[in-house]
């Protein structure tokens, strides 16, 4: 399949420039998806590092003057930001622009950002499913979202072709693109990636909190198991306050759930009853194997992750 090299934007402004942000911006030069590339971050040592490394065409210290004439505009703060930013850059927005963002919660952000929004300009919520443990500009690199799905989530009434330009410019990006319900979305996400984030930031304090087992043990017999863990829980950690603050209501169901079935966990080890333990990682075995099998990750052997690369 030829995929058009043409720009789809003549200006692209990215209000956040951490992991993703940054990464977006090497996707877009990668795949020639804008003229200009604009960038906005408060933090002066942020702002200072993305001048050294060159990513931007141009870097902001407001986010009103990152956005003044772009076509397309991505929030890609932690989402706690979001309702002020939006209501900030509303003025100045250019008509018939394009507002995104790649929150990994969405009834929260469109129930924030949405208000802001003016007539004229369009709201597609986006959620890149891609990350590692890095954060800031530094972090970023062109191929994080290369095989990786990004859903949409398009409040209803949302115009149809500005959807289908920020499908056509996630695909240039490297990912695969479907369509959710935001509600969906969140209950969907807060099992494959918001409790398994909550688990991995418990048990390493939990690990640290222990006055049985020094930290020095802690660390020196950590097996791949504690250290996945701590890779995990070595994410930014305000955006996951935002994150777990925005989608309380299904992370605390699928919670609700996992307790369930770790008490009946907890009972079979009591019991000893061997057969119920050997069918459960039977049944998440294969679940690992499905994962492989649909590319988002490899059946290499993985003891402790190598930090991804810059080319």
């Amino acid at each position: 399949m030829t995929i058009d090299s043409k720009p789809l934007f003549g200006k692209v402004a990215l209000l956040g420039i951490g992991l993703i942000g940054s990464s977006m911006a090497y996707a877009i030069r990668r795949a020639g998806l804008a003229a200009h590339i604009a960038g906005y971050t408060r933090s002066p040592e942020s702002l200072e590092a993305a001048r050294a490394i060159g990513f931007a065409d141009t870097l902001h210290d407001t986010p009103e003057a990152a956005v003044r004439e772009a076509d397309f505009v991505v929030l890609a703060t932690p989402v706690g930001a979001f309702a002020q930013l939006a209501q900030s850059i509303a003025p100045h927005l250019k008509a018939g622009a394009i507002v995104s963002d790649v929150g990994s919660v969405k009834a929260a952000v469109i129930h924030e950002v949405g208000p802001h929004i003016p007539a004229g300009v369009h709201f597609v919520p986006a959620h890149p499913i891609a990350g590692t443990e890095q954060s800031g500009p530094e972090a970023g690199f062109p191929e994080l979202f290369d095989g990786r799905w990004c859903v949409l989530t398009p409040p209803a009434g949302t115009d149809p072709q500005a959807v289908e330009t920020v499908r056509t410019f996630w695909r240039r990006c490297g990912s695969e693109v479907e369509i959710m319900d935001a509600k969906h979305h969140d209950l969907v996400l807060a099992i494959t990636s918001h409790v398994p984030h909550l688990i991995a930031y418990n048990i390493v304090g939990t690990a640290a909190d222990l006055e049985t087992v020094t930290q020095g043990e802690v660390i020196k017999y950590s097996a791949g198991g504690f250290r996945d863990f701590t890779r995990i829980a070595a994410s930014d950690p305000t955006m996951w306050r935002d994150v777990f603050l925005n989608n309380r209501e299904a992370v605390l169901e699928m919670l609700g759930r996992f307790n369930e079935d770790l008490t009946a966990l907890q009972r079979a080890i009591r019991w000893g009853d061997g057969e119920a333990l050997f069918n459960l990682f039977t049944r998440t075995r294969a679940i690992r194997r499905s994962i492989v099998e649909a590319g988002q990750d490899t059946p290499a052997p993985n003891f402790g992750r190598s930090r991804a690369r810059k080319p």
